[in-house]
């Protein structure tokens, strides 16, 4: 049986031309619908998504404890601001909030569930983009074309994590499970768990399945960066007391980007004090007889990886109360009662959960091809983190890996339509990055994570500086994308070709000279 809002959309789409499709309805797809009907009215648009339900990585999550590693003042869209209490919030809530937010702009009457996109070919003759899609579960051929692709399709594969493969693990008597794979019905009351992972997810579960659990181990081969932070953002809730509700979220907003700003700031231009901070909150949660060193204290600087959020010391409560406890090592071997760990201690499981990381794919994995030739994203360059070296008409949503994704999403969508109603007025049909050789080139994202480092090859490449560079940079960015010319000199754009009446020589017998053309106009 369907959830509520899904369901499966047969509307004919073989001769279906519109203006722009929206590819994907998680937190991105949404903002794009909402920015388009607002911004470009006269602009028609269609979401597809290739899940038979709304909202992304906040649907396909369902493992126990899954919530936000930030605050909802900043994950919550700016033309919906959060209204609850929490300030770090669950994932149930977070859907509730992204379904409540398609309902009452009547985006979720526009998404067309179970269509997924499997191929883009871009005709710089036609200017349009013919897009190959799979209905159903039967996987139905159907096509769809647009003048502009926006791509909100997030940034990992949907149909499985990431699990290494090691050493026996066919030979374990119990159960392996990956996060992104969670059965509602797996029951683990009362059973052993070994918690495979030092990243967010891991931090995330291990507090919550020791609620039930018998015992959780939490192993990592090396430690992360923990800090705490409240539920409840006392700041926040006085501001609500005293404040129009539209003020107080406004503030509290630009409160927490700051915030954001300035201890991503400190990291970077201070490590060790960044680091002796970091580690000071552990051990004034865990007590001084805790080795935080061993199990808390990473070899690499803040944010040269995410830091892992825990609302209100849970994971450092579940500690001292002997629920979760931490190996630091690596495993040896998976045997019949669990794993065998390099040092020779055995960690006894009847559950074994492999939070081991997710498998990174832009545009998840979509086949492009640009005038008959097929078009690799490692091989070219981002524009603005948004756009790419040679793609035409396309613009793809990926967030910030240091602060909210929302937070650039937004700035894109709000780009995007400034870009089509700058193409409408001059009559442009084309825009595409046009690659300087000259650009000194870097690694798209700046992060040591091991999600990123195995996704390298496959990732589009930055430059070292603007509109190459991705900035992790909400005050930057929003310079630029809000005012920053649209027409410089990288991004080329193109007019319609002159129709056949156009084409004709002035004073042939029968035309007459046509008037000035829309691409001179404006």
């Amino acid at each position: 049986m369907m959830k509520t809002n899904e369901r499966e959309d047969w509307r004919p789409l073989m001769t279906e031309s519109i203006d722009v499709l929206i590819v994907g309805a998680g937190i991105s797809g949404i903002a794009a619908a909402y920015y388009l009907q607002k911004r470009c009215p006269k602009t028609s648009f269609a979401i597809v998504e290739g899940r038979d339900s709304i909202g992304g990585t906040w649907d396909l999550f369902t493992y126990p404890g899954v919530r936000s590693d930030s605050d909802m003042y900043t994950l919550g869209y700016r033309f919906r601001p959060w209204t609850g209490e929490e300030a770090i919030a669950d994932g149930p809530a977070i859907l509730q909030y992204l379904k409540d937010t398609a309902r009452e702009f009547g985006i979720d009457r526009l998404i067309r569930f179970n269509q997924r996109v499997t191929r883009v070919a871009w005709s710089s003759e036609r200017a349009e983009w013919s897009v190959s899609i799979k209905r159903g579960e039967g996987g139905e051929d159907a096509e769809m074309r647009c003048k502009f692709l926006f791509m909100c399709t997030g940034y990992y594969r949907y149909d499985r994590g990431y699990t290494p493969e090691w050493a026996g693990m066919e030979n374990f008597a119990g159960e392996i499970i990956h996060p992104q794979n969670w059965r509602e019905e797996l029951d683990y009351v009362g059973k052993r768990v070994v918690l495979i992972g030092s990243g967010a997810t891991a931090v995330t579960m291990a507090p919550s399945l020791a609620e039930r659990a018998e015992h959780v181990t939490m192993l990592q081969r090396s430690p992360s960066y923990v800090v705490s932070a409240p539920v409840k953002d006392a700041a926040a809730l006085r501001l609500r007391e005293r404040l129009p509700f539209k003020l107080a979220a406004w503030l509290m907003r630009w409160l927490q980007i700051l915030r954001q700003r300035y201890y991503y700031h400190l990291a970077r231009s201070k490590p060790q004090k960044a680091r002796d901070m970091i580690l000071e909150g552990v051990r004034q949660a865990l007590g001084p007889d805790y080795d935080v060193e061993r199990h808390f204290s990473p070899r690499y600087n803040p944010w040269d990886e995410r830091l892992c959020l825990v609302p209100d010391n849970d994971l450092f409560n579940a500690i001292k109360a002997r629920k979760v406890s931490m190996a630091t090592d690596r495993i040896d071997r998976f045997v019949e009662e669990g794993i065998r760990l390099e040092s020779g201690e055995l960690l006894e499981a009847d559950i074994i959960v492999t939070a081991t990381g997710l498998v990174m794919r832009i545009m998840h994995g979509v086949e492009i091809v640009v005038d008959g030739a097929p078009v690799e994203l490692g091989d070219t360059l981002s524009y603005k983190g948004m756009m790419y070296s040679g793609i035409p008409n396309l613009v793809s949503a990926f967030g910030y890996t240091n602060a909210s994704w929302t937070l650039k999403a937004e700035l894109i969508c709000e780009y995007v339509c400034r870009l089509l109603r700058h193409m409408d007025k001059r009559g442009y049909v084309q825009c595409a990055p046009r690659l300087d050789e000259s650009v000194e080139t870097a690694p798209y994202i700046d992060f040591s994570s091991g999600y990123v480092r195995r996704a390298l090859d496959s990732l589009p490449k930055q430059g070292a500086r603007p509109p190459w560079k991705v900035y992790q940079n909400y005050l930057k960015d929003l310079l630029m994308m809000r005012f920053g010319a649209l027409e410089d000199g990288v991004l080329e754009f193109k007019p319609a070709a002159p129709s056949r009446q156009q084409r004709q020589p002035r004073g042939r017998p029968g035309r007459r000279a046509s008037g000035r053309s829309r691409a001179d106009s404006g």
